[in-house]
């Protein structure tokens, strides 16, 4: 029996990332949920591309299983000290491929320490490696001795890639809720 760490899915193992047991059940329920949330602020007005979704860990693992694989092309998806969930079986790409790739254009952003001893640094160095295979565009960036964590540089270089894909509005923002 693995260890269990309820969250958006059980997590069964963090040993070997290829050979591991996933709760798929999990994953897609919390998927749903996620997507459902997008779909939810798309009502009230947003445009998907000024939405953005990532999460840390278990956070950033959900974020990139649901953008990738959402309908509406999103402003950018983000995975911090993440992994790519469902690859054993392929089967995110089969996500991804029922929404005709509508995201396949979104710039992702991941970033992770060489030195976390919870999600290893090469299956954030492999995921970001698949995704680049599979035609995204990927900026994954190193941060030296960084355990599981984030730090002040990583949340700099968030920032940055925040601030370009969805840029402020500026005036015609006020201009249009003045008319």
């Amino acid at each position: 029996m693995g260890m269990r760490m309820p969250g958006w899915y059980d997590i069964l193992s963090l040993s070997d990332l290829d050979g591991r047991q996933e709760d798929e059940q999990g994953i897609m329920r919390s998927r749903t949920v996620l997507q459902g949330l997008i779909d939810a602020e798309i009502e009230k007005g947003i445009p998907a591309e000024r939405i953005v979704l990532g999460g840390f860990s278990q956070g950033g693992a959900m974020s990139l299983v649901a953008g990738l694989s959402y309908k509406r092309k999103l402003g950018g998806i983000f995975g911090l000290s993440c992994w790519l969930l469902l690859q054993g079986n392929s089967k995110y790409m089969d996500l991804v491929k029922e929404t005709s790739n509508a995201n396949e254009k979104t710039k992702v952003f991941m970033g992770h320490g060489d030195a976390d001893q919870v999600v290893q640094y090469k299956w954030g160095q492999k995921t970001a490696e698949i995704l680049k295979k599979e035609g995204w565009d990927v900026d994954f960036r190193t941060y030296r001795g960084l355990p599981h964590s984030a730090d002040p540089e990583e949340i700099d270089d968030l920032e940055k890639y925040l601030d370009k894909q969805i840029p402020p509005l500026g005036d015609a923002k006020l201009e249009k809720e003045s008319l």
